[in-house]
């Protein structure tokens, strides 16, 4: 892992390496700044975690654009490169996702959704009075977006993976999301709408029920 942040360094989009700002039992996220001075996200699959490595499978599996192996640390390295696929689909898409620059190894680099080395707050982070009407009609449109458009299913989508910064939503964490064509992605959508629809209704808003939300989005 070194080694490869060495070299994106010396040969790639990394100029300075600053410190941890999200840590995790998955994944440690890093600041950085790129060759020409722009902030980055340098995040990091940590290769020892046997609980991640297990939790994953699901989702690498049944999807035709990856390979499941038995090799862990092979399988971290595939999880990156899903994120970065994932991210990529979405972005193209015009979904708002931290823009995927760089891949290698167990090491993903992407757009830094924040400013100065702090990261934009997630819903679940955000001030009370926050979270407004508008806030959840714009998550719901990032939803359609990732669902029609670019034909995914984030998977694990909560409070804690949707960023706001500078008024608009972003979809963060994608390494699990699968293609809509995936054997279990209707079991996904329905986990992600629920989890959603719970949360805004928590802050005392009147979101429209899950079974509404799915139906509007699998609409022809």
């Amino acid at each position: 892992t070194v080694m490869a942040l060495y070299q994106m360094i010396n040969n790639g989009p990394i100029d300075r390496v600053f410190g941890a700002v999200k840590a995790g039992k998955e994944s440690r996220i890093y600041w950085a700044k790129g060759k020409s001075g722009e902030d980055l996200a340098v995040k990091v699959y940590l290769t020892s975690s046997m609980e991640f490595k297990k939790s994953i499978r699901q989702y690498i599996q049944g999807d035709p654009r990856f390979r499941d192996s038995k090799d862990h640390r092979k399988l971290i390295y595939t999880w990156a490169q899903k994120e970065f696929k994932n991210l990529a689909q979405a972005h193209n898409a015009g979904v708002r996702v931290p823009k995927p620059i760089h891949v290698s190894q167990n090491i993903l680099v992407m757009e830094f959704v924040g400013k100065g080395g702090e990261p934009a707050p997630t819903l679940k982070t955000l001030g009370e009075g926050v979270i407004s009407a508008k806030i959840c009609e714009k998550v719901m449109g990032m939803l359609e977006k990732l669902y029609r458009d670019a034909g995914l299913v984030h998977a694990d989508l909560s409070e804690y993976n949707v960023m706001v910064h500078e008024g608009e939503v972003y979809f963060i964490d994608l390494g699990q999301a699968v293609l809509k064509t995936h054997p279990m992605a209707d079991v996904f959508l329905g986990r992600d709408v629920g989890n959603l629809i719970r949360f805004f209704e928590k802050k005392g808003l009147n979101p429209p029920d899950p079974e509404s939300v799915i139906k509007w989005l699998k609409r022809q």
